[in-house]
């Protein structure tokens, strides 16, 4: 049986190299959004345990136990209720920036999560578990525990492998 993919996003040639770019708009107010990508509770339900201090500068913490990486990082640019951006990295490797951005639509939200990886890492796959991940927090702000989504991941790693081809 094939899943359908809710809403592939697109990889774009920027100043800085190839960026994905996912969108989802949820039936949900931005603070409910907001919660689901700050609180701790919140996150272990569709990413991963973590914390996120929520200030400029702010700590970064997120345990993805079950493939060994932890993300050790800072927000590097934050607005309450609408702006997270940090490095999914930890230490010394190279920077693979994240930016959250939720903005009211009609009685919902829209969130836009941008993200870059260094030069020759795989950008489909990252695009992929998060397309998932983004699946999975849908389902969290229905009520629902869904575990990670492989077929939407495999399916959405190879469309996306066809967007990095496609851009040369």
């Amino acid at each position: 049986m094939e899943t359908q993919l809710a809403s592939l996003g697109r990889i774009v040639r920027g100043q800085a190299g190839l960026e994905g770019r996912l969108q989802r708009v949820f039936a949900h107010s931005t603070a409910a959004v907001w919660t689901m990508l700050t609180d701790s509770a919140a996150m272990a339900q569709w990413l991963a345990p973590g914390s996120i201090v929520q200030q400029p500068g702010g700590a970064v913490r997120i345990d993805f136990a079950d493939s060994g990486i932890t993300i050790d990082s800072n927000l590097s640019a934050f607005a309450a209720g609408r702006l997270l951006e940090y490095s999914w990295s930890s230490g010394q490797q190279p920077q693979r920036p994240l930016r959250w951005e939720l903005q009211d639509v009609g009685a919902g939200t829209q969130l836009q999560l941008s993200m870059r990886v260094p030069e020759g890492e795989d950008l489909a796959k990252a695009c992929a578990g998060f397309d998932a991940h983004l699946e999975m927090l849908a389902a969290a702000l229905e009520g629902v525990s869904i575990k990670f989504p492989f077929d939407v991941f495999v399916q959405a790693r190879k469309a996306y492998a066809e967007q990095v081809a496609a851009l040369g």
